[in-house]
């Protein structure tokens, strides 16, 4: 599953599925819940070197009190839905969200919100069908093309997100954020080298976020480059958690080479 140079890719990310692989990140790294967000959405991988910038649960009570009192307001709502979405409450942004789209169905920017909302939320086909309402072809949206790349990638359709990014990158070239998942794109089709490259242009732009690159941090370590990879996540994280996720990275390889035991031979 992750990939370390003494061992054959194909056997490391052929052992478990894909999506496994997000899965298996989150739950033997416990990646913190600062998932990628959808307006930049970086596919279904949960990074272990992810940061939690703050608690949205603040946020979520004020505007839950403002949508209360003025539920026709679409920024009110928006923010809302953004709020619950940064607490992990996807399904109740979604809620939100689709009232707001019913009241205000020509609004291309709340149709962008709904369809990311809808991603997180894991409805990945209808949020494609909405996000493609959220632009139109003669004002492309770059933000709504990353997201509909991102999707795109979940569902394993990787030539077509591609696609998406690169129509993004013509609208906003260099933009970090859809950078990084193109980098995330390669790293769920195993093309780990192609990824690195990807996110050090991501990450050497200076309005790249700690995500950037901590997902720079991600293909390192799932190359065996641990030294590089902790030095990077370093830089965002204490010294002793950048050292315990990599410790944690390299029990999960260890784990994937041991060889399995074989079924008895049928006489």
């Amino acid at each position: 599953m992750l990939c370390n140079p003494a061992t054959p890719k194909s056997r490391l990310f052929g052992s478990v599925s894909k999506a496994a692989l997000a899965v298996a990140l989150a739950a033997s790294l416990g990646a913190c819940a600062n998932k990628p967000k959808t307006d930049d959405i970086t596919g279904s991988i949960r990074n272990p070197f992810a940061t939690v910038e703050n608690d949205p649960r603040r946020d979520a009570e004020r505007f839950g009190d403002e949508y209360r009192r003025n539920p026709a307001d679409v920024q009110v709502a928006m923010a809302y839905a953004q709020a619950l979405r940064r607490s992990e409450q996807h399904e109740q942004a979604v809620a939100v969200l689709e009232q707001a789209t019913i009241k205000n169905p020509k609004h291309q920017g709340l149709a962008g919100e709904y369809g990311r909302a809808l991603a997180e939320a894991g409805r990945l086909q209808q949020a494609l069908e909405v996000l493609s309402r959220a632009h139109t072809p003669d004002q492309p949206d770059w933000r709504v093309l990353n997201a509909q790349g991102a999707i795109n990638d979940q569902l394993g359709n990787y030539k077509a997100a591609r696609n998406y990014y690169k129509s993004a990158l013509k609208i906003a070239p260099d933009e970090p954020s859809i950078l990084s998942n193109l980098g995330l794109s390669y790293i769920l089709s195993k093309e780990l080298k192609l990824a690195e490259t990807t996110l050090r242009r991501a990450s050497a732009n200076p309005r790249a976020e700690k995500r950037v690159r901590q997902n720079l941090a991600l293909s390192l370590a799932l190359q065996g480059k641990f030294e590089e990879a902790e030095k990077i996540a370093g830089g965002d994280l204490p010294p002793e958690e950048a050292s315990a996720n990599i410790a944690a990275l390299r029990d999960m390889i260890r784990r994937q080479q041991q060889p399995r035991d074989l079924p008895p031979k049928q006489s």
